[in-house]
């Protein structure tokens, strides 16, 4: 008997606090309405399921087209109406400028320097000025066709040969080599899938491992109280693969910075990485020049950013023609 009522006084001592905390909590100033959540871990379970967005859409009849939800212990605004969203986009962009990062995005700075997570401010306006005015200006792109094509052409070989055997395709996994390989041409003016290429199938190991880390479901983005824990090991994973991405995308760029200080010529266009290299700020309000570090983080970001969403798409709109030929 003693030892049950020892029991359960350490249960409420432990427990105390988060009960306290429970009943004392004042819901936020003009948060959206939404459906009551759970203790700890709030709207998940209305969420669960292989369609969440379903369930979010039907909220929409009681709760209006703004709608507060909680997964976990991290506060969420779900927009269910184009209309709404348009005027979120148009009157309170600033607002809602900067975006929730998971958690295994944060090592090495990647949430930073990485123009998709980088917080709005100089730096950002810096690389949307070099994305839009000196790489992806028509011109450039114009004279980048004949790599492209010569890439899908290898695409296409690749599938006739893989034909020859007697099991299935799998076209996503040749999308994103694709996708991979002409990227690297685009920024590094090379073949990174090439057979006698070691660091360069290395690299496309460690980014394919940050894509995947980047992806999983992680624990600590919904609890983010347990990130120091990293329970799931998800940040020690991806901070594994950026370091080995950032040491073979480094080599490059010291490569190429050697080339520029002993003026040696290519006979090929200017690549996004001399792009990078040259680029000069007014010393004022924005940076003079891009780290070495910056730039091999910005190249990491072209490879996640282009290679996943290009194969996903054309995997997608094959698998509609399939369905819809």
């Amino acid at each position: 008997m003693e030892f049950s009522w020892n029991f359960i006084v350490w249960c409420v001592i432990c427990f105390l606090p988060i009960l306290i905390r429970l009943l004392h909590h004042k819901k936020a100033g003009n948060y959206p309405p939404g459906p009551w959540g759970l203790p700890i871990v709030g709207n998940m379970l209305d969420l669960a399921g292989a369609m969440p967005h379903r369930n979010i859409a039907k909220m929409k009849e009681k709760y209006g087209p703004v709608i507060g939800l909680k997964v976990g212990a991290v506060r969420t605004v779900a927009i269910t109406s184009a209309k709404t969203a348009a005027q979120l986009f148009k009157n309170y962009d600033l607002d809602f400028a900067d975006r929730a990062i998971v958690d295994c995005m944060k090592c090495h700075d990647l949430h930073k320097t990485i123009p998709g997570l980088a917080p709005y401010g100089t730096f950002w306006r810096v690389l949307k000025r070099i994305y839009t005015v000196d790489m992806m200006v028509a011109k450039r792109l114009n004279e980048t066709v004949p790599v492209r094509r010569k890439c899908v052409d290898q695409m296409l070989a690749w599938i006739d040969e893989e034909a020859l055997n007697p099991h299935p395709i799998d076209v996503g996994r040749f999308m994103s080599l694709t996708a991979f390989n002409i990227i690297g041409n685009l920024v590094f003016s090379r073949e990174l899938l090439d057979p006698n290429s070691k660091e360069g199938t290395e690299f496309f190991e460690m980014v394919s491992q940050m894509m995947e880390c980047a992806a999983k479901p992680n624990m600590s983005d919904a609890f983010p109280w347990l990130s120091r824990l990293d329970l799931q090991g998800v940040r020690r994973r991806m901070s594994h693969a950026v370091g080995e991405a950032l040491r073979i995308a480094s080599g490059y760029v010291k490569e190429r910075m050697e080339e520029m200080s002993k003026e040696v010529v290519h006979n090929r266009p200017k690549d996004f990485l001399d792009v990078l290299i040259e680029f000069e700020g007014d010393g004022k309000d924005e940076l003079t020049k891009l780290s070495e570090h910056e730039i091999g983080i910005l190249v990491l970001g072209l490879f996640i950013a282009g290679s996943e969403t290009t194969s996903s798409v054309a995997e997608w709109v094959l698998t509609e023609l399939l369905y819809n030929p």
